[in-house]
């Protein structure tokens, strides 16, 4: 592009400049060129405005002047108008091959509305040069072709444009434009360093630790000229300025007009900020939108969603009162018992099931009820009639608290997974309880699919003494390790049925025993403990739904038998935490959960495949990613699509965005702003307990196969419609064979 500076250089030179222009050329920016094809690119910065700085935004801008006059003709008249769109497209994606420059929406709008600057400037140029003389009034002759720029001008282009130009209209408003521009006054000084650069250059010289400064500080510096001097005008705007921003808040400054704006006694424009240059508006200088006047339909929306609230706010009060009452009741009939420690529950911390008696008597979910003397709720007494329970899986996602945790905002159950709420005694049933159940509305209990299980409290529950000596295992090169199968009969779980032999008579048979696992930092690129109790050993001896405690301790079991010492496995695949990145921390922590799984990829040195087993609250699916290839293989054994997990897809995606920005990578235009999912035809399971096993078998078979591409039918070997119990029960079997070998339980 030819910078502003040429245009200043050919707009003032004598008539007789043709031997001059050849010699010095058109600006192409060649040497970006070059490093474009020698795989070097730029970085750029971005100050706390989101403005452009540093040593590469003046090539940056150089060089987008140079895209603008190759892809945009001159007869563009409207820089909004839609036909411009691919041309846009064209501009952004060379910019990204070249500049180290985010792949986001507020960065490509930035850059794309300073290249509507430069073609403004391009057409003004090319009038002032060729249509205009030296006292700037448009000549009768027609202008001849500039052969000069003909690399980026046709001969129909240019008739089009000087048409354009004569125009009696167009001529009026660039009079009018010209006049008031004529005079300014309180001119700027600084030529082409900008708002932006002037305030970066000012806070280096001052070495301050500020990140920017306030839009009258920038504009007084702007009109300082090279000897150093203020015009008296000059700063008495600025001392107004001073004076108005100790009595004006920086709300009333944004909602009306800004204190420069009220010192100059001028309008605001929308959408800009007075004294702050290209790219700063009211939205990143105040951290938060304008107001604006609300659409009828916004009103609409906006009273629908006010009736809904009173509506479910009268829901709210009416079961209040009835809890209330209930709980006066109660109070009534328990008087000499502890205030929390009540004589129905075992003292300290026990397995429960957990009830609703409306609008039908059901099973909601299951949890521990904490029956301790004196404990509190979030640092507040419990409701008289209630007691501390954690819950742990919900059977009913639409099931409410019978108290919404004012704390948290949380109304439904499933929201109130892994912590703590309070819920009425009478509707608490210790696990080897059985609930009565009113008979007139004894429906049975409705059963969705699983949730997950905490793994941070476990218990305690009563189970059948068996005695059975362990078995012996065989391996199988390309099938999974199975124990010994009898020739004849039906399949025996000697592992599972060993194991809990030994969780009977051993500690973990009473309430709140646990076991702790070591995590290695190789494993999920941290070191960690995970917590095992008994409940999550009886979600395998039951075959129940299985929480992220069984699932990292699979994962263990994975490194520990394959991975270790293999460096050839131990380099090609690795693990994501679940506890780090679920459903749950996704909604509550985004950055963090991000954070974490660019710091995994960040990890590799070559292709790697990150297994994940995803929980989405209610059900678990694996994510096999690669993130240099930016492709993430999607397993999921209900055949949901991703589309059914857009906070998941939303994490990933940006994850490896950012990733691919980290290490500084070059995608071709066509993916640059897509990542490649692909759905994988993996075995479906046929209830909805089955979705934990699955996710095991699906890592221990990718691992097995030792191949980073999944292929979308799934492998060959393993390829069937639905795994049979055989199948999972092997998974059960070299799991319970791991506890066994760890000495974990003994």
């Amino acid at each position: 592009m030819a910078s502003d500076q040429e245009n200043s250089q050919d707009a003032n030179a004598p008539d007789d400049t043709s031997e001059k222009e050849i010699t010095r050329g058109i600006t192409i920016m060649k040497s970006i060129i070059r490093d474009r094809d020698k795989a070097v690119t730029y970085n750029v910065n971005w100050n706390a405005d989101n403005q452009l700085i540093g040593s590469n935004a003046a090539k940056l801008a150089s060089y987008i002047g140079t895209l603008v006059r190759m892809h945009i003709p001159i007869t563009a008249t409207r820089w909004s108008n839609k036909e411009l769109g691919s041309a846009k497209d064209k501009i952004w994606t060379e910019i990204l091959r070249s500049f180290n420059i985010e792949d986001t929406t507020i960065r490509k709008k930035y850059i794309l509305q300073l290249a509507g600057k430069r073609h403004r400037g391009w057409r003004t140029f090319l009038t002032n040069k060729y249509l205009k003389d030296k006292e700037k009034i448009f000549v009768e002759y027609d202008p001849e072709y500039p052969v000069k720029y003909a690399i980026f001008i046709t001969e129909e282009e240019w008739v089009a444009f000087v048409a354009q130009r004569r125009d009696e209209n167009f001529k009026k408003v660039s009079a009018t434009n010209r006049e008031r521009a004529s005079n300014p006054t309180y001119a700027y000084k600084k030529g082409r360093l900008g708002y932006a650069r002037l305030e970066e250059k000012n806070l280096d010289e001052t070495k301050s630790d500020a990140t920017s400064l306030p839009p009258h500080v920038l504009w007084k510096e702007a009109r300082v000229g090279k000897d150093g001097t203020v015009r008296d005008d000059v700063q008495h705007i600025y001392d107004e300025c001073e004076t108005l921003s100790q009595s004006i808040s920086t709300a009333e400054d944004q909602e009306n007009r800004s204190v420069l704006s009220r010192a100059l006694n001028v309008p605001e424009y929308p959408g800009r900020v007075r004294g702050k240059g290209h790219g700063c508006t009211p939205t990143s200088l105040y951290k938060n939108p304008r107001r604006r006047n609300p659409s009828n339909q916004e009103v609409m929306e906006t009273l629908q969603a006010l009736q809904a609230q009173v509506l479910q706010l009268q829901k709210d009060n009416d079961r209040y009162r009835c809890m209330e009452k209930c709980s006066s009741q109660l109070k009534e009939t328990s008087e000499k018992a502890s205030i929390n420690c009540q004589n129905k529950f075992p003292e300290g911390i026990s397995s429960c099931q957990l009830y609703l008696s409306s609008p039908t008597y059901r099973l909601v979910g299951k949890g521990k009820v904490h029956n301790t003397s004196g404990d509190l709720l979030h640092h507040r007494p419990l409701p008289d009639g209630h007691l501390k329970v954690s819950v742990d899986v919900v059977l009913d996602k639409d099931a409410l608290l019978p108290i919404p945790d004012i704390v948290s905002e949380t109304t439904f159950l499933r929201d109130a997974i892994g912590s703590f709420v309070a819920w009425p005694l009478d509707l608490i049933f210790i696990d080897d309880e059985t609930p009565t159940k009113p008979a007139s509305k004894d429906r049975g209990i409705l059963r969705h699919n699983e949730s997950v299980a905490s793994q941070k409290e476990v218990f305690a529950q009563g189970s059948q003494q068996l005695s059975q000596k362990i078995g012996s295992r065989q391996k199988n090169k390309r099938d999974l390790p199975v124990t010994s199968l009898p020739k004849k009969g039906a399949f025996v779980p000697r592992y599972q049925i060993s194991l809990e032999t030994l969780v009977d008579s051993s500690d973990m048979a009473t309430a709140g025993a646990i076991r702790l696992l070591d995590m290695e930092e190789d494993i999920f690129g941290y070191s960690c403990t995970e917590t095992i109790g008994k409940e999550d050993l009886e979600h395998i001896f039951r075959h129940q739904e299985l929480g992220v405690g069984v699932i990292h301790t699979y994962i263990r079991f994975l490194y520990d038998n394959f991975m270790r010492g293999n460096d050839q496995l131990s380099n090609r695949f690795r693990f994501v935490s679940s506890s780090l990145v679920n459903k749950a921390l996704i909604c509550r922590e985004p950055d963090s959960c991000r954070e974490y799984l660019v710091k995994r990829f960040m990890a590799s040195s070559t292709n790697n495949l990150y297994l994940w087993p995803y929980n989405s609250g209610c059900h678990w699916l694996l994510l096999a990613i690669d993130p240099l290839k930016e492709v993430v293989y999607f397993l999921n054994s209900i055949d949901g699509e991703w589309t059914n997990y857009p906070d998941m897809k939303q994490l990933v995606d940006t994850s490896i965005k950012v990733f691919r920005s980290q290490r500084q990578a070059r995608v071709p235009r066509t993916k640059s702003s897509n990542i490649t999912w692909i759905k994988v035809q993996c075995p479906l399971q046929r209830n909805g307990i089955d979705c934990g096993y699955f996710v095991m078998r699906f890592m221990r078979e990718i691992i097995n196969m030792n191949q980073i591409e999944i292929p979308i039918t799934y492998f060959d070997e393993y390829k069937c419609a639905h795994y049979t119990r055989l199948q999972l029960e092997q998974i059960k079997e070299e799991l319970c064979q791991y506890f066994i070998e760890k000495r974990l339980i003994i």
